[in-house]
């Protein structure tokens, strides 16, 4: 009974032609269980004949010899540019990475003797003859029965299954048949076809693993197209295993065809399954069903894109990973539809440069990306192993070629192995002609997606966050992490506050939890529990719901706030406001407040990378180098709860810089229980070495009214910040000190000079009226966004909105107007 009533709720608000969708495709299902389909068997060679247009071949090669002798030696390819000319190709390979040649051969060698890397797992060993229903980790090995009577999502029968579709997908190929090329050694061409034909017999048509997914069916079946282009010549490839991978290929595009994830994973499932049916329809036209196929693959991809990508570029499901499979996805679209001459809709173009802008800005300055959201660790195809999981710039590089983008090209920093295979030596050309040019933007915001990115420039050097405040995910939020209002952040160029990654989706479900959690992520935890609940490895009970409340972005800062209500389902509700201020070439300040009337605890998380030494010093932390003597950028740390209240500790972490592969990495958490509301501040300074000589930053609290106030000590200057709420006058300082800063600005931050107290900048956020010593600096007559001065001679120069194109000069004493006599809170 239960069980009936869960099946009619899961009807309940579907549409009649999804439920007619999903009703043929349990039927197809239950007709090749029992024998019913022909879809279910390998076509004979006259069954296949018949299924060839006399249009595209010519009748004297209907035969297994004949159609391979076609396939070769046919006029239009309609493959990518590379293959054009095969020797050309190799000695431009040659030319600009001579390196290429050693690791391609040392990879392919390793494949040849069945050892290989998948994912993040290393020297992975299938049997010989490889076992293609084995996964390696558990041992366990998937029974050779229908694919419908297999659980998707369960593990307990199969282990892993990313790992053994991993390793089914046949990427690895390209890097035989890129050996191949620069070898000429037919033992790689002969480790294809001994895989192909093994592959054929171990895996009949709809029996086990490797059907369950249509996804996985349409990423071999692009594997397959680009390795014939690799092996077609080779004598390896005989005639009769050729016609063989033909009826697979049929039957692969049958399969995709009718199983098309259109509901039941509308996503980069749905997309990336219409992109391998593409391919089908684009390679294979003698075939008769090709023009059907590559009609209802472009048809879905087009329709997706509105659907996938927001308006800002964003993709939907919130995960830069999946982002870059998707950006992926179109490229190659685009490469194909170019490469045969088709139309190219402008809707194509269009999103895929709003996909490329948001992948260029947010790379960090040492090249890499933020994982947000899952990773699963895997590609279209493997064209340029070398690059690591979260390096994403052969995309760019790629990008820069077809849109003759500058700034992707500075960004992407050098050409990718990748454009070539794409793109030909043609699209390296128009690369080398591209003169990079910095991005136009430093900051910005993706509104629409939630992310907002921070920095002070684009050099390998510059100050970098990323903060995430947008929707938990899309659909039922399956790729989605419990990462609301956290961060990812770089010092000085070097990568320091990390998310954590992904790891494992089913093969662990308490590693699975823990990589999605909130603790896990650089974000403020209360009662220990997540913002948002999950409910199995690709679902959730409740879901957090993000608002950004104000984003500013000024060449002297960026401000940013949000808000969210995961933690409103606690007996005494909590909502989480988290404010970020960033001076920028100076440092970040985080404000976390939390409204609430009950007692909590709160801890806040910051996940260093694996190699940084983050150690505690009282109130403050510092991470430095793993190896103390090793002058590399760092970051100084300081935190204080409300009331004084607050300690810091380590703790032991994970980091997963890919799918499988899993890292010790330090963790500090700052940790503070409190009744009522609670305010906790951050200050987040980069450190440019860990030499002796470098400067010590401090950064402490002092007594004021109406607020909180800061006092820092930075290199040559020192910082008073007063953080208020509201049109309320403060004052800053205690009553005997010679500092008194009176404002009703939301946030004042005020630098001095430490050798002569001389006022030299002011950074002002919402409010109307600012003094020193009763010096009135500010007086708007209404509340204004933001403020910004600084001092030119004797004269301080103040800019606001209103202002920003004709800047408004106060003329006044700005000289010793700062003392030591501030006193601490205690």
């Amino acid at each position: 009974m239960n069980s009936s009533l869960s099946k009619l709720r899961k009807l309940k608000g579907r549409s009649l032609h999804e439920l007619r969708a999903r009703g043929a495709q349990k039927f197809f299902a239950y007709a090749e269980r029992i024998g019913w389909s022909e879809k279910s068997r390998v076509p004979s060679d006259a069954a296949m004949f018949k299924r060839l247009d006399g249009t595209q071949i010519a009748q004297e090669h209907f035969s297994a010899e004949g159609l391979l002798e076609h396939f070769k030696t046919r006029r239009v390819q309609h493959f990518f540019p590379a293959f054009a000319d095969s020797e050309a190709t190799v000695a431009e390979l040659k030319r600009r990475w001579p390196e290429a040649e050693r690791r391609l051969i040392e990879r392919a060698d390793r494949v040849s003797r069945g050892r290989f890397d998948l994912l993040g797992l290393r020297d992975l060993w299938f049997g010989n003859p490889v076992d293609w229903h084995l996964e390696p980790s558990s041992g366990k090995r998937s029974p050779l029965v229908h694919w419908s009577a297999l659980e998707e999502i369960s593990s307990d029968e199969t282990g892993d299954k990313k790992i053994v579709w991993e390793l089914n997908r046949h990427q690895y190929f390209a890097t035989l048949g890129r050996a191949y090329w620069l070898t000429g050694d037919e033992r790689y061409a002969q480790a294809f076809v001994e895989h192909l034909v093994g592959w054929m017999d171990g895996n009949p048509p709809k029996l086990g693993v490797n059907w369950i997914s249509s996804l996985e069916v349409a990423f071999r079946s692009i594997s397959w197209l680009w390795a014939f282009y690799f092996f077609k010549d080779s004598s390896q490839l005989k005639s009769a295993i050729f016609l063989r991978w033909l009826k697979f290929l049929y039957l692969h595009a049958r399969h995709l065809e009718t199983y098309l994830s259109l509901y039941s994973s509308p996503n980069t499932h749905l997309t990336g399954e219409a992109l391998g049916l593409f391919y089908i329809g684009t390679l294979l036209p003698e075939l008769r069903d090709a023009a059907r196929w590559r009609r209802t693959a472009k048809k879905i991809l087009l329709a997706e894109l509105n659907r996938h990508v927001r308006p800002d570029g964003v993709y939907f499901e919130q995960t830069s990973y999946y982002h870059r499979y998707t950006t992926d996805f179109y490229i190659h679209l685009l490469a194909l539809l170019k490469a045969n001459g088709e139309h190219v809709e402008g809707e194509i173009e269009e999103k895929l440069i709003l996909l490329l802008d948001h992948l260029m800005t947010i790379t960090r300055p040492d090249g890499t990306t933020p994982f947000f959201g899952d990773d699963d660790g895997g590609r279209l195809v493997m064209l340029d192993e070398k690059r690591a999981a979260n390096d994403f710039r052969a995309t760019l590089s790629t990008g820069a070629c077809l849109f003759a983008r500058p700034d992707y090209k500075y960004v992407a920093r050098e050409a990718a192995e990748e454009t070539l295979w794409l793109l030909g030596i043609g699209g390296l050309e128009n690369f080398d002609r591209l003169k990079p040019v910095v991005p136009a933007h430093q900051s910005r915001a993706f509104a629409d997606g939630g992310y907002y990115v921070m920095r002070d420039g684009w050099t390998r050097e510059a100050n970098y966050m990323l903060i995430d405040c947008g929707p938990h995910g899309a659909l039922n939020c399956g790729h989605a992490h419990a990462d609301v209002l956290s961060f990812d952040m770089a010092a000085r160029g070097r990568t320091l506050l990390v998310d954590p990654g992904t790891y494992t989706y089913t093969g662990s479900s308490e590693m699975r939890d823990y990589f999605r959690g909130s603790a896990a992520h650089n974000t403020l935890t209360v009662d220990c529990i997540q913002s948002s609940e999950p409910d199995g490895p690709f679902s959730w009970k409740q879901i957090a719901e993000a608002r950004a409340r104000q984003w500013i972005s000024h060449r002297r800062f960026d401000y940013f706030e949000g808000e969210h209500n995961g933690y409103a389902r606690l007996d005494s509700p909590v909502t989480h406001v988290r404010s970020v201020l960033f001076l920028k070439e100076n440092y970040w300040i985080i404000r976390d407040r939390v409204v609430t009337v009950g007692a909590h605890r709160y801890d806040l998380h910051f996940h260093f990378t694996p190699d940084a030494a983050p150690m505690i010093d009282g109130r403050s932390a510092v991470a430095a180098a793993r190896e103390r003597q090793i002058e590399t950028p760092g970051l100084e740390m300081f935190a204080f709860g409300s009331g004084g209240r607050g300690e810091w500790h380590k703790e032991n972490g994970y980091i997963s810089p890919r799918y499988g592969e899993r890292f010790d990495a330090p963790t500090l958490v700052f940790s503070a229980e409190g009744a009522g509301a609670q305010d906790f501040f951050t200050f987040l300074i980069p450190r440019d070495s860990q030499s002796p000589d470098s400067p010590v930053s401090q950064a402490r609290e002092i007594k004021s009214t109406g607020g909180r106030s800061f006092e820092i000590s930075c290199g040559a200057s020192r910082d008073v910040l007063h953080v208020g709420e509201g049109r309320v006058t403060n004052t800053t300082g205690a009553t005997d000190a010679k500092l008194r800063l009176a404002s009703d600005f939301d946030w004042a931050w005020a630098r001095f000079s430490s050798d002569t107290g001389t006022l030299e900048q002011l950074v002002l956020i919402g409010g109307s009226q600012f003094s020193i010593n009763g010096c009135e600096i500010m007086n708007a007559k209404d509340r204004i966004e933001y403020a910004v001065a600084r001092r030119v001679g004797q004269e301080l120069m103040v800019e606001t909105p209103a202002s920003e194109e004709r800047r408004v000069i106060f003329q006044m004493d700005v000289s010793g107007v700062l003392t030591e006599e501030m006193e601490a809170v205690k």
